[in-house]
């Protein structure tokens, strides 16, 4: 796989507003925010997408999902709700070849999507 900006992110090769870190993940907010809160969760160890997860370790994948939750709940955003977007190839607007979960939060979402 080619390096991504994520890649460099986690590699402290460029900047990035970080909101939390552990071993196994990266949160840091969105550089184009679709909602007040908007914060992007990258696992360290890459994976291209949602349909690569089916080849990883079910605990590496448990592991991810759990950070997740743990940075929405940190974020403050457990009491009034929010959205979680992980988009998959191009029809999907996967715009980085890496698996990256959107959190976002503290206003209204709409249904449909998109």
């Amino acid at each position: 796989m080619e390096e991504t900006i994520f890649d460099k992110i986690i590699n402290k090769e460029i900047p990035a507003d970080v909101v939390y870190e552990d071993d196994n993940i990266l949160a840091f907010r969105d550089i184009n925010p679709q909602a007040p809160v908007h914060v992007l969760v990258i696992p360290k160890q890459k994976v291209a997408s949602f349909n690569d997860l089916k080849d990883r370790p079910a605990e590496e994948t448990g592991i991810f999902l759990q950070g997740v939750s743990r940075v929405a709940v940190e974020l403050g955003l457990a009491g009034d709700g929010y959205r979680i977007v992980m988009n998959c190839g191009s029809n999907g607007q996967q715009t980085v070849e890496y698996l990256h979960a959107h959190i976002l939060g503290e206003r209204q979402m709409n249904w449909p999507p998109g």
